[in-house]
This record gives C-alpha cells, structure tokens and sequence, in this order.
C-alpha cells in the first residue's frame, strides 16, 4: 500500500513509451518514409529522413531502464561507476508503459491521484526537421492522432496525455490546437526551443505567435514546457565537435555548459519579447527542466530592468512570477524555490518510469517536509488541480 498523505497528489511529470508505430501509423502518404526503423548490429534504431539517431539509443522500448535507477546518482553522485553500471540491468517493457488502463491500476499502487503524461520519443522530432517546417507539422500531428488512439488526452479524469504542438507555421498551430481541444485536451506540449521556420528560427515571444498564446488563454488551458532537445548541441559542438544531442552519453563539459540554458532562454524570450506581457493570462508549466536556474534568470530579469525599463512593458520578474510554474528536481533547494516563487507557483513532478526520476513518487513529499502541510498540499496536488480546473479529488 502507498504511503498516506492528507492531500491529493498530482504527478506533474509522468512518462508514456510510445510503441513503434506512435509516429508512423497515422502519417499522410507522402510522408510515409520520413520516419523509419533499421537494425544496426542486432540494435533497432529510428532513422529520421535518412538519417539514423542515437539521441534515444532503445527507440522502441521493449527492454527500459527500471524506473528510479539513477535516484542514487542524483543524490549522493556516481561513486566513480560507469553510467552503465548506474542505470542497472534493464526490464521488460510493461502494459503499464503503453496503455492507460494498467498505467492507472501502477498509479493507486504508487498512490498517485492524477498525472500529467509526456510522450518520450517525441522530443527528438522538431530538431530533426528544423530545415522542413511542413515536414514538421505532418509528423507531430501524426503522434497527436496515434496518442490520443492509444491513451486519449483525458484518461476517466485522472490521466491527461499531453499532446505536441510544434509552431513553426502558426495557422497549423492553431489547426492542431483546435483539434486537440476537441478531444479534451487539458494542456499542450510547446518545445522550450526557438522555432524553426522556412527563414531560419525565431522566437516563440514574437507577437506573430500570439493568436496561438490567446488561444491556449481562451481555451483555459496552461501550456507545458517540458525539457527536450532544443537544439543546443550545435552551439556546444563549436567547443566540442560532436554530432547530434545524445542525453543518455552525458560528459562534463556539455553537462556544465548547457547547464539550463534551454529553458532560461525560452523564458526570456516569453519575457523579453513580450508575451507573457501582451497575454497577461497566459500560464506556462516547466517541466523537468528543474528550478536552480530561477534565482540566477530573475537577478539577470532585476539587473537589465534597472538599466534599461523602457525595454519591458512592464517588471519583468513580476510577469515571470505571475504566468510560470516551476517543478523542480527534487534535489533542487525547496526552501529558495518557494521563497522566490511562492508555494502557489511550485509543482511536484516525478518523472516516473524514467531511470532518472523517483521509484516512489509519494516520497517526494520527504524533500519538502520543512514546508508547512498547506504549501505542501499545494505542491503536490493542489496547485495542478486549481490550474487543471478540476474540481473532483479521488484518493488512490
């Protein structure tokens, strides 16, 4: 039996495994080969216009990291092991990676209520296509058709699917975003990255993407920024050649620094730009991108902002405080994160059942324990469920 806790849990940062279809079955003919699969010495890999990529080294998930597998990494460092020797023997993919009926029977065991549930294969598309914004469009709405088939965007209430929305084009964009409000969306994924389009990449802070910012505001919907890759493997190769982003290969330099800066740079550029100013009432959910970056991008926001005002239209750590969401990692510093961002803007994500998330979901209430029970509840559930807009509470 899970632990018991005096308030529901919301689960933030949940994880399906897409099967071998999940980006392939639903694409239009004339996309029918841009996504494949090939053996390379006895190893499925994706190709992806031809080219193969390693950035998710097992794209079919049939054999997966134990979930939690690198807690002990994260909390006390390698010891000087391999990264192999850390992740551990894999298993088995189960139904509960792939389906949500089974998904929520694992959720009353780990005593979560809901959960917010990312896809994982998908983060590798986007930067993939970057050159071919149309290309882009057909393949994310090809994963937003297989998603919503296979768990659908809103799981008797407690499971909330995530679907894509990539924004190169804006009027897709909204096409797309329309069609998963249909089919009960609750919230969309937008890449924490700079948008690809037919001239080069720009800003999603821009205001040619604030018909699609409003529209997430009049549909009552947050939008989620999940880490993903955002394309900064080219900035780090001019120090360190190297190829594509590869998470699962991490080295000292890429880790130092890359850092945050992914997800630091899209806030800035909501701020900066403007956005989160022109859709005051815009809400944004960072998601697995932690919180040890806030206190250094609001000293940045408090330092620009005393030499140059007339560049804002307005605080901009104000604007900031009052859109973002912040789930950190739970070895992040609680006691700064809440102080910086209040209680009502923090969010609980596990990860689970990625290696580097938590095993047991629940116990992330032990590294918030110094908090009061009422910015507790808030963290674990409360706060998604205000935002979520969800009145009825179960209990697993």
């Amino acid at each position: 039996m899970p632990r018991e806790l005096p308030f529901p849990v919301f689960d933030a940062d949940n994880h399906l495994y897409e099967t071998r279809e999940a980006l392939t079955k639903f694409l239009p003919e004339n996309r029918k080969r841009l996504i494949d699969y090939v053996e390379v010495r006895g190893r499925t890999k994706i190709v992806v216009r031809g080219q193969i990529s390693e950035y998710i080294p097992n794209p079919t998930f049939d054999v997966v990291a134990r979930p939690g597998a690198q807690e002990e990494y994260y909390r006390s460092g390698s010891g000087g092991k391999s990264y192999r020797e850390i992740m551990g023997k894999p298993i088995p993919s189960i139904p509960a990676f792939r389906e949500p009926g089974p998904r929520l029977e694992v959720m009353d065991e780990l005593g979560l209520d809901y959960a917010l549930m990312f896809p994982t294969l998908a983060s590798l598309v986007e930067e993939r296509l970057k050159d071919d914004p149309e290309a882009i469009h057909d393949v994310v709405h090809a994963l937003n058709q297989w998603m919503y088939e296979t768990w659908s965007f809103n799981y008797k209430d407690r499971i909330f699917a995530t679907p894509v929305i990539t924004l190169p084009i804006v009027d897709r964009a909204l096409e797309e975003l329309e069609w998963c409000l249909e089919r009960g969306a609750k919230t969309v994924l937008v890449r924490p990255a700079p948008v690809p389009g037919f001239r080069g990449s720009r800003s999603f802070g821009l205001p040619e993407f604030d018909p699609f910012w409003q529209a997430c505001v009049d549909a009552g919907i947050p939008v989620s920024m999940h880490a993903s890759d955002s394309g900064y493997a080219e900035m780090l190769n001019v120090w360190e050649p190297g190829d594509e982003y590869l998470p699962f290969k991490p080295n000292a330099f890429r880790m130092i620094a890359m850092g945050k800066r992914p997800i630091e740079d899209a806030m800035t550029a909501l701020v900066a730009h403007g956005a989160l100013s022109r859709n005051p009432d815009l809400r944004i959910l960072s998601i697995e991108n932690g919180a040890s970056w806030v206190s250094h991008l609001l000293k940045q926001f408090a330092d620009v902002y005393g030499k140059m005002p007339q560049e804002f239209a307005e605080d901009p750590i104000a604007a900031f405080k009052r859109a973002v969401y912040v789930a950190p990692f739970w070895e992040d510093n609680f006691a700064e994160v809440v102080d910086i961002m209040g209680a009502d803007r923090v969010v609980f994500g596990s990860d689970w059942p990625h290696p580097e998330g938590m095993a047991e979901p629940r116990n992330f209430v032990d590294e918030i324990s110094g908090l009061s029970q009422a910015d507790q509840a808030k963290i674990m559930g409360g706060n998604m469920l205000d935002l979520f807009k969800i009145k009825q509470q179960v209990t697993a």
